[in-house]
């Protein structure tokens, strides 16, 4: 089909899956070829369709219009369609006019399971772990130099911090810390009976309070409450741009909103791991009196037999260690949130996860190198 006006034509011909357009398609030619082709184009029964420019002589931006009424047209129906050719001529008008240029229509084929692997793992190194010891690396300086400037302090955050991550935990840690003292002793009583071993039920109950269980127990809990409360109010105000506006004023959001919560949870850690261990032994106490017959008196002079003071120092140096990595997770993943208020939950999520799963690990080596 071919319109001809002023010595000017219009050409198309349609084979197989290829749209041949030629001579010139210009606003003085296009109009009366325009219904015949659409009307041909409507009766199109392939999936994929290739418009190619090769043989066009003139473009302008009718052409252009029409070539995108024709991309339009065809997606609507489900048919994808590739533009291909032209000169440079042809393609400098097709950029002047930003027509989208579809692309080749490909397979996109699955990941090979190495393939996925070392993408996985160069992600992990390249951009996670970089960024992680970064703001790592930032929360531990301005944690050194603003305890060093108190001027600078926002004044009564550390305070407002402090109680919200150590006195508002103190019903939950002090509630779980007896009853697991109190379920640690009473699976024990039955395998002691056995062997006449009374008395050292509360070597096994102190120990393991002041050792493992009080700073485990209590980093568990304030990570699944603070470390998830740190992580969506960082990621809270990314997503509504308050951490751009402290920016925008000259303020580091890591100094601003970070270093006053580093300062509490390791103010008040320690504190919450001694309330553990004392009510864990309180619980443990209790099924001493009641099933082994161990009155409170005697608990506790055996309590001095076998408690040292590196019990009690190893206990709170891991309630430091985990105060840290509590609030250096949650930051992390606040501070890698993306728009959406979706982001929060998988955020938070994400947060509380690594943060119990690195508590844990941190537990292995600290009791590695203490025994």
């Amino acid at each position: 089909m071919q319109n001809h006006r002023n010595g000017q034509s219009a050409t198309y011909h349609l084979s197989g899956e290829t749209l041949y357009l030629s001579d010139s398609f210009v606003i003085a030619t296009v109009d009366e070829i325009l219904r015949e082709l659409f009307k041909e184009l409507r009766k199109y029964p392939h999936p994929f369709l290739r418009i190619n420019l090769d043989e066009i002589q003139r473009l302008d931006s009718a052409g252009v219009v029409i070539l995108n009424s024709i991309r339009k047209e065809m997606q609507q129906k489900g048919v994808s369609v590739e533009i291909e050719g032209g000169s440079d001529s042809v393609q400098q008008i097709l950029d002047t006019f930003t027509i989208e240029k579809s692309r080749p229509h490909k397979e996109q084929q699955r990941p090979y399971l190495l393939e996925w692997i070392g993408e996985g793992a160069y992600s992990l190194f390249a951009h996670s772990l970089k960024n992680f010891f970064f703001l790592m690396s930032d929360i531990f300086y301005w944690s050194v130099v603003d305890f060093f400037r108190r001027k600078t302090y926002r004044r009564g955050e550390f305070i407002n911090q402090s109680v919200l991550i150590g006195v508002n935990a103190v019903p939950i840690v002090g509630a779980m810390a007896f009853l697991i003292g109190l379920v640690l002793a009473l699976q024990s009583t039955a395998q002691l009976r056995q062997f006449g071993a009374n008395r050292f039920l509360v070597d096994l109950v102190v120990i393991a309070m002041m050792r493992e269980m009080g700073p485990l127990i209590t980093a568990i809990i304030v990570a699944g409450r603070s470390g998830s409360a740190i992580a969506s109010e960082v990621a809270t105000m990314k997503i509504t741009e308050e951490l751009d506006g402290l920016t925008t004023m000259s303020l580091d959001p890591v100094r601003f909103v970070v270093i006053p919560k580093m300062y509490a949870s390791i103010f008040t850690m320690p504190f919450l791991t001694i309330l553990a261990d004392i009510l864990g032994i309180a619980g443990g106490m209790v099924i001493a009196f009641f099933y082994m017959d161990i009155t409170p008196r005697a608990f506790l002079n055996r309590m001095e037999d076998v408690l040292y003071f590196r019990d009690i120092v190893t206990g709170l140096i891991k309630s430091l260690v985990f105060s840290t990595i509590i609030v250096v997770t949650g930051s992390y993943f606040g501070f890698r949130a993306a728009r959406g208020a979706e982001e929060v939950g998988k955020v938070t999520t994400a947060a509380v996860v690594l943060a119990i799963s690195l508590v844990i690990v941190a537990d292995s080596i600290l009791g590695l190198m203490f025994y």
